[in-house]
């Protein structure tokens, strides 16, 4: 798997992409290894940089998070990404009986994580913080957890919204825990104004 090729062709053309995904042999680990830890490093790397180095400009002056508390707090947010993945695949898993679907983890894994390519690309406008609003572009993975749960988890077509949004709600309630427990884990950040 070409990682360009795929996140190019998962982007552009979702619905011939997910039948050839549908048909790999992948393990977890092989998506984790190839995919998923390249991609999930965007937004928590953008946003070191953004919020320590840039900073958010407020006209008088300029905001920043000292370096090693952004540094803790890109680190925690990345784990919970990986973890998040996972939790994401589980969900649509154990789902999957109650939609008329096959119950299979590889192939939820890979709907967790191709589906999940969006929000991952979208984490490089955290580098100009004041661009962070474009991060509503990644819930164009919604439209692909939709086209790819028919293709991967074999759900009828008619019950793939449902599906869509019952492992969006639950995937927020356990998403919501995790970025709970994670806040724990980071520094409440002291921002640094340097006024002009």
């Amino acid at each position: 798997m070409n990682l360009v090729e795929r996140v190019k062709n998962i982007i552009v053309s979702p619905k011939t992409e997910w039948p050839v995904i549908a048909e790999e042999t992948s393990s977890i680990a092989d998506i984790y290894k190839g995919y998923i830890i390249i991609l999930a490093a965007i937004g928590p790397i953008a946003s070191i940089i953004g919020m320590s180095v840039i900073g958010v400009n407020f006209g008088f002056g300029t905001w920043r998070v000292p370096i090693h508390q952004a540094i803790i707090s890109g680190i925690v947010q990345y784990i919970m990404i990986l973890v998040g993945v996972y939790a994401m695949a589980f969900i649509i898993d154990a789902l999957a009986p109650s939609f008329a679907a096959e119950k299979n983890m590889d192939q939820a894994f890979k709907v967790a994580a191709y589906s999940s390519t969006p929000s991952w690309l979208v984490g490089i406008f955290s580098i100009i913080p004041i661009l962070g609003i474009l991060a509503i572009l990644g819930l164009y993975g919604l439209y692909l957890l939709y086209l790819g749960l028919p293709a991967l988890m074999k759900c009828p077509k008619e019950k793939a919204l449902v599906y869509t949004i019952v492992i969006v709600v639950a995937a927020i309630v356990i998403f919501l825990a995790i970025g709970l427990v994670g806040g724990l884990l980071i520094p409440k950040p002291i921002p640094t104004i340097n006024i002009r």
